[in-house]
């Protein structure tokens, strides 16, 4: 495998130039079938490049690029997917404007036969994406066998839980080692592997084994702390000859708060005019199964802790609406049209009122159902940080987490939202809410009722 190493790399590297490069020859080269003009130098040929050149690199800093060797293939295709399809969309529009003169079109047209060849066009780009993505990562783990890992937890429970989600990535990982930090053999162990990876750590041990793993010259992984996420979003401070680490604590800005409403306000108006339909019918199908009421509130948390009754399609049998636990498998309070609204997240459209009315944001924390934030904070007292800003309709627990991720995992993102804060990063959220719908287990939900309240904190 070694003498084949040299050509593999330059192999991966022409596959990357490719994969960029074929995504913008299929745009022009179809669209040029019935806009000649676009393969001659010319002002909108260069307009039209370097648009889809800018905005390509713009969708991939939101969505994901060709990052292969670090994810799954699948996600990989579903992102890069969005972010040329944004660009197609985009630039098509550009084009048409463009061709409304004395040569072309004498009025704006979208329906027309450019618009089979967009869609023609994305397919390309699509089976382009799929065949380089499975390709690349093919390419990447003949070059990169999977890392030795040890694991290091502090409970049979944490090693159970991360272990399984570390053979999800067989092909970066295999487990060699799977111990408890007390082990006798801990440093021999670490000694031996190539990767470590720290889990659910006393702050001490946790400290002392990143000091030694840096010391032996390891890799290491390890969940975050809300002191890992401060010092990420910190400053260098020299006092004196001394070096610090400087973090200050700031709210949002005037200013801030004044775009981020006006964003607010002006989403959810356009999002409830553009969803109205699918509301409709959603409020039908709800009504036509069991005669029930459609819309259905229930008391949550907002910004200091303050309660406000949230809005939401009714997904589950009305009787069985006292018991305020989060869905389980097999529910069976969920009726029919609610398994269906929950799995593309329709039953949450009615929270664009709470936006509008002001008690939510677009972006921001979920709002847990009360029982459920008495439960966190009673074995997670910092929980109640998660109040410092506005609850929202998404953020970085529904993008990157699924429904039954833990509590104190969704905080760790809530957390890192709230010391990252920009308009820029509600922006990209919000677009990056869309992968959601790609993921199967976004919905995933707990094992059972019992499981839910006793092992969420853990």
């Amino acid at each position: 495998m070694s003498k084949h190493k040299p050509i593999l790399q330059a192999l991966l590297a022409l596959l990357r130039g490719f994969t960029y490069t074929s995504l913008l020859a299929a745009f022009v080269l179809l669209l040029s079938i019935t806009n000649p003009h676009l393969l001659r130098v010319n002002r909108t040929t260069g307009i039209m490049l370097s648009s889809f050149v800018v905005l390509l690199i713009v969708f991939m800093r939101i969505y994901g690029g060709f990052h292969i060797g670090q994810q799954k293939s699948r996600p990989i295709i579903y992102q890069m997917s969005l972010s040329v399809l944004m660009t197609d969309i985009i630039v098509f529009l550009q084009l048409q404007v463009m061709n409304v003169n004395a040569a072309n079109n004498d009025h704006l047209e979208l329906l027309n036969a450019d618009t089979l060849l967009l869609f023609a066009a994305l397919a390309v780009q699509i089976l382009s994406i799929t065949a380089c993505t499975y390709l690349g990562n093919y390419l990447y783990f003949c070059l990169h066998p999977p890392e030795k890992c040890c694991v290091i937890t502090g409970s049979p429970q944490d090693q159970e839980m991360i272990c399984s989600k570390i053979r999800i990535f067989h092909k970066q990982f295999v487990i060699c080692d799977c111990i408890d930090y007390r082990d006798h053999d801990l440093h021999q162990k670490i000694r031996k592997n190539q990767t470590i990876m720290l889990f659910h750590l006393p702050p001490k041990v946790h400290q002392e084994l990143i000091e030694y793993c840096y010391k032996c010259q390891k890799n290491i992984y390890f969940d975050l702390s809300i002191a890992d996420i401060l010092s990420q979003h910190s400053g260098s401070f020299l006092l004196d000859d001394v070096l610090m680490t400087a973090h200050t604590i700031h709210g949002l800005t005037v200013t801030q708060r004044f775009f981020k409403r006006t964003m607010d306000i002006c989403a959810s108006l356009i999002g409830l005019i553009v969803a109205s339909p699918i509301m409709l019918v959603a409020a039908i199908a709800i009504k036509l199964d069991d005669g029930g009421p459609v819309l259905y509130t229930q008391n949550r948390l907002t910004r200091g802790a303050k309660i406000f009754k949230i809005y939401k399609f009714r997904t589950m049998r009305e009787e069985t609406h006292v018991q305020e636990y989060s869905a389980v498998q097999d529910d069976a309070r969920i009726t029919r049209p609610g398994k269906i609204l929950r799995r593309l997240r329709i039953d949450e459209l009615p929270q664009l009122i709470n936006i509008l009315k002001g008690e939510m944001s677009l972006v921001g924390p979920r709002p847990e159902m009360l029982p459920n934030v008495d439960r966190y904070l009673s074995e997670l007292p910092e929980y109640a940080y998660r109040c410092r800003v506005k609850a929202g309709l998404t953020g970085y627990a529904q993008i990157l987490g699924k429904y039954n991720t833990g509590p104190r995992e969704k905080l760790m993102m809530d957390i890192s939202y709230i010391e990252n804060y920009s308009l820029w990063l509600d922006v990209k959220l919000i677009l990056k809410t869309l992968t959601v719908f790609f993921k199967h287990d976004s919905t995933e939900p707990f094992v059972s009722a019992e499981i839910q309240s006793k092992d969420e904190v853990s």
